[in-house]
């Protein structure tokens, strides 16, 4: 009688155990369930969308690479980026405004990145230096120099730094993917000042350029000024410039003008969101959905 009182009570046990496991699977499934339909950034609202100006080369480049800009049957280009985009001018002014709107979604020089932001993967790739230098990050262009007809013997000095192994060495302490460079920098006995306008994007590389040029070579007086690639290549064609800088390839009407360009490091753009934003990784096509007005709320991103 004992025996069949024990075995009664056990048979109690396990089917409550069962039970137990059972609603455990359920509500697990349940979750999981949740989980998947939710997206993966938790962010929800209207995306704001911010772009760069025109005439910036940045903005030139993201918008072919991704995509938004699309050519007409007659070869003319139309920039296709949503109207209601926020506008902003500068690399510095992208960082703050991204930096201080938690819905936002920009785009911002790789070399000039800031921990104020984030930077999201691209397919999957990883906003890096050694991504754009392997071809695995996509989203880069060129940092180009411009020069006119005449260029005097104190900017033929200066871009010769650049081009040396010197020169390079710097492109690559600031975070940008650098030229072979074969030789070292040999002064010579150019003297004068030079002004630099253009993207400002090349901008602070430049900077750190011209100011490292100044130490082996104090002759020569280096003004970099900021302004957008398009401004930068046509004060080159008027002359008003010694040396124009543009983040993107010359216009075949701007290459007419008798202004040549020549790469003097690779930079990726990267695509920045607020650090609030939960959201890690994007898709060509979603940046590109994002920018012509297709989707408009972050709970369409998955």
């Amino acid at each position: 009688m004992e025996k069949n009182r024990l075995l009664k009570n056990l048979k109690k046990t396990l089917a409550v155990g069962a039970i137990i496991v059972m609603a455990a699977s359920l509500f697990t499934a349940c979750g999981n369930k949740s989980d998947s339909s939710s997206d993966s950034s938790g962010m929800t609202g209207e995306i704001s969308v911010v772009s760069r100006e025109d005439g910036s080369g940045t903005r030139g480049a993201f918008i072919e690479l991704f995509g938004i800009e699309v050519k007409k049957d007659n070869g003319d280009k139309v920039d296709k980026t949503i109207k209601s985009a926020e506008v902003t001018n500068s690399t510095a002014v992208m960082l703050q405004t991204i930096k201080g709107n938690e819905k936002a979604i920009g785009y911002v020089s790789l070399g000039s990145m800031s921990d104020s932001v984030k930077a999201l993967k691209v397919d999957g790739e990883t906003a890096s230096v050694e991504n754009v230098k392997s071809g695995d990050y996509k989203v880069s262009r060129p940092f180009n120099i411009v020069t006119g007809k005449k260029t005097n013997a104190a900017a033929k000095d200066f871009i010769s730094y650049i081009n040396s192994k010197e020169g390079q060495a710097i492109v690559d302490k600031e975070g940008y993917v650098s030229e072979d460079a074969t030789d070292s920098y040999a002064k010579s006995d150019a003297s004068g000042k030079i002004v630099v306008a253009g993207s400002s994007s090349v901008t602070p590389l430049m900077e750190k350029l011209a100011e490292a040029y100044k130490k082996v070579n104090s002759d020569v007086k280096v003004e970099v000024q900021q302004s957008d690639s398009t401004t930068g290549v046509t004060s080159t064609i008027q002359g008003v410039c010694n040396i124009g800088m543009a983040s993107r390839e010359l216009e075949d009407s701007e290459k007419a003008k008798g202004v040549k360009s020549q790469e003097i490091a690779r930079d990726g753009i990267a695509v920045i969101v607020n650090r609030s934003n939960g959201l890690s990784d994007i898709t060509s096509d979603q940046v590109k959905q994002i920018y012509t007005g297709k989707i408009t709320d972050w709970s369409e991103i998955k």
